[in-house]
């Protein structure tokens, strides 16, 4: 039963979504996006690093989005004495629900010091708020020095002053409606008909610190800048530090937000509907607390079913840092939506089985490759994990780079460096592409693999078994350099374990090791026989009759016949049916390196025997002849007779 499933998996499940509430709540962001604008204003004094004004400015933004405001989204707070207080003051546009408000303000305490840095007083804008801080105290003041407009670029096409007329209309009653309003909000929207059969919506907001006269004021100074016919256009806004107006022919607001949050009054008409509503009380509560032992009840009986899978989602090493600690690459998610132009289709790189890929720029201009991953997988759950924490502690020139990551809400984002040339199963597998590869390249692409698995192996700080390592997974930077990708599957080694064992078989068959896909143990050895068939495009009768190079390119072949031999050799000592027969990684690295290094005589790669094997696993003789193109192949899949094997997806390219 799936339910049944999911529970037995409760222990992981817990885990990740414990981290995934304390990321809902963080607030370091490293990248937040760019204000609409925003005003340093130097004429107000600077203030010297490391200063006591420096420290109660920090300490004001870190709690400011935690306030909750005043129930309306305008935040008021002060803190410090003397010439080092600072105030500051946050408003949100009154449409917009509280959490919604708070990550805005989030984001803007940390973007605002960062592009005005040393300035007592700073004034910045989101679409959804504004936040300004200062070394005096601007309640109830109204200014309106700091004021910038946005437009439309589109024109009104036709009846030009009667859709001035009509929007000027909206505006004033909209005004009126926003000035009257109290201490808390000072907020209105509405809508009007206009020419030619468009809606004209329109939304008004003061600072609620206001007077009424000073609103109404505050909003006439800014409806001065609607243009005066001629080059009307069909959407705009005007924002200043104590007002804001904007118009659009296309709803662009909650439509709901006129309405004032409800309230927890309520009213005792009798004592019989009093004692109803209790009894209605009790009921649910019981039927909550009913369920909840229900649920605790079935996730302590499973516990112990549960060891061996948890086994598999969680390291086997000395525990990994919490996610807490990746949070300097946290993005926002509206950032990478941005970046990808909402996701669309002409950004999209790739599909696969957790999500698909997308190309994005972000605001500085960086290219970057984002992959999605599918909602309500339990599946990419354990991949993003994984991979936030395995890969951001990865750094090799060898190995794809992971830049950041977003969880917001159900979406789940890995955000990787772009490598432009797709992955090496694109070039070796396409007629038109592999004459890009010379023998010499080929030859670097080789040693750059290998010394990629020899960091995570050995020396990198944690010992790291890549499990799915296979050409679709190799990406070529813009002068070819190879950079392994994929971790989701991968696994963490204590420093002095050899081995591990596993009831949940995932990679791409054709590359797995015999132990792992037949027993499911694994070690470096298991990467080691992978890296082997990476090599491998031949098959052993080739090499026992001594024609090794009638199975390599011909596009190569010609160019170092004894260096291919060689890397051939390699490969075959490389997938060995016995384990203690491969090479480690550093061995094989020293044998690309030394052409004067004899090489041991291989014996026949596992699965070519005729052997009890194919009671396990049905495998052809000619598995590694075709085992790089698992990807491509039109054939019938190689199956297992008892465990299936994960296919991993395409990674960003």
């Amino acid at each position: 039963m799936a339910w049944a499933r999911l529970l037995s998996s409760s222990g992981a499940v817990f885990f990740i979504l414990f981290h995934i509430f304390v990321l809902l709540i963080s607030q370091a962001i490293a990248q937040q996006p760019d204000f609409l604008y925003h005003f340093c204003l130097n004429d107000k004094g600077n203030y010297t690093a490391n200063s006591i004004y420096q420290s109660n400015l920090n300490h004001l933004l870190s709690i400011l989005p935690s306030q909750g405001g005043n129930g309306y989204g305008f935040f008021n707070l002060s803190y410090g004495n003397s010439s080092d207080e600072v105030y500051a003051i946050g408003l949100c546009r009154g449409d917009v629900k509280l959490e919604v408000c708070s990550s805005c303000l989030n984001n803007a305490t940390q973007r605002l010091t960062q592009v005005c840095p040393n300035q007592k007083e700073a004034v910045g804008w989101y679409d959804y708020c504004m936040l300004r801080y200062s070394n005096r105290s601007m309640l109830g003041v109204l200014e309106t020095a700091q004021t910038f407009f946005m437009w439309n670029t589109l024109n009104v096409s036709s009846s030009v002053e009667q859709f001035t007329e009509d929007l000027r209309s909206l505006l004033n009653d909209l005004k009126n409606k926003a000035a009257a309003g109290d201490s808390l909000r000072k907020f209105a929207t509405g809508n009007d008909t206009a020419p030619e059969f468009q809606t004209l919506y329109a939304l008004v907001q003061c600072t609620p610190d206001l007077s009424q006269r000073d609103c109404n004021n505050c909003l006439d100074y800014t409806f001065e800048n609607i243009p005066e016919l001629g080059d009307m256009k069909i959407g705009g806004r005007v924002i200043s530090t104590n007002c804001n107006f904007r118009y659009e022919t296309y709803l662009f607001y909650e439509p709901t937000a006129d309405a004032p949050p409800s309230t927890n009054t309520t009213t005792t008409t009798g004592g019989n509907e009093s004692n109803t509503s209790r009894t209605v009380i009790i009921a649910v509560v019981s039927s909550v607390v009913f369920v909840i032992v229900i649920i605790i009840f079935i996730w302590v009986l499973l516990r112990k079913k549960t060891a061996k899978e948890k086994e598999e989602t969680q390291p086997l090493s000395e525990p990994v840092e919490d996610i807490e600690s990746a949070e300097s690459l946290q993005y926002n998610f509206e950032t990478i939506r941005v970046a990808t132009d909402n996701f669309s289709e002409a950004n999209k790189l790739g599909q696969g089985g957790f999500g698909s890929v997308y190309r994005g720029r972000l605001f500085d201009g960086q290219d970057v490759a984002v992959k999605r991953l599918s909602r309500g997988s339990g599946q990419g759950d354990l991949e993003f994990k994984n991979e936030v924490l395995l890969v951001a502690k990865l750094q090799h020139r060898n190995l794809v780079r992971l830049l950041g990551f977003c969880l917001e809400g159900n979406e789940r984002l890995l955000v990787y460096e772009f490598v432009p040339n797709a992955s090496l199963d694109h070039f070796i597998f396409d007629p038109s592409k592999r004459a890009n590869l010379d023998w010499e390249r080929r030859y670097k692409i080789i040693g750059g693999v290998a010394r990629g698995l020899l960091y995570l192996h050995e020396d990198s700080r944690l010992r790291i078994i890549h499990r799915d390592l296979k050409a679709s997974n190799i990406l070529l930077d813009d002068e070819l350099h190879p950079k392994i990708s994929d971790f989701g599957m991968a696994r963490l080694f204590v420093v002095d374990q050899t081995q591990g064992n596993t009831s949940r078989i995932v990679g791409t068959y054709g590359y797995m090791a015999p132990e792992y896909a037949m027993h499911g143990q694994f070690s470096v050895k298991s990467d080691v026989f992978s890296f082997g068939v990476l090599l491998l495009e031949i098959a052993w009768r080739n090499w026992r009759e001594g024609t090794a190079l009638n199975v390599a390119d011909t596009l190569v072949r010609l160019s170092s016949g004894s260096d291919i031999t060689r890397c051939i050799h390699i490969a075959l000592l490389c997938v060995q049916e016995n384990v203690a027969d491969r090479p480690t990684m550093n061995t094989v690295v020293v044998m690309l390196n030394s052409n004067s290094l004899s090489l041991p005589v291989p014996s026949e790669p596992a699965f070519f025997m005729h052997s009890n094997v194919r009671s396990d696993v049905s495998l052809a003789s000619d598995l590694y002849s075709r085992a790089a193109e698992s990807d491509h192949s039109k054939s019938e899949p190689v199956q297992a007779s008892a465990n299936e094997a994960s296919i991993t997806e395409l990674y960003p390219r």
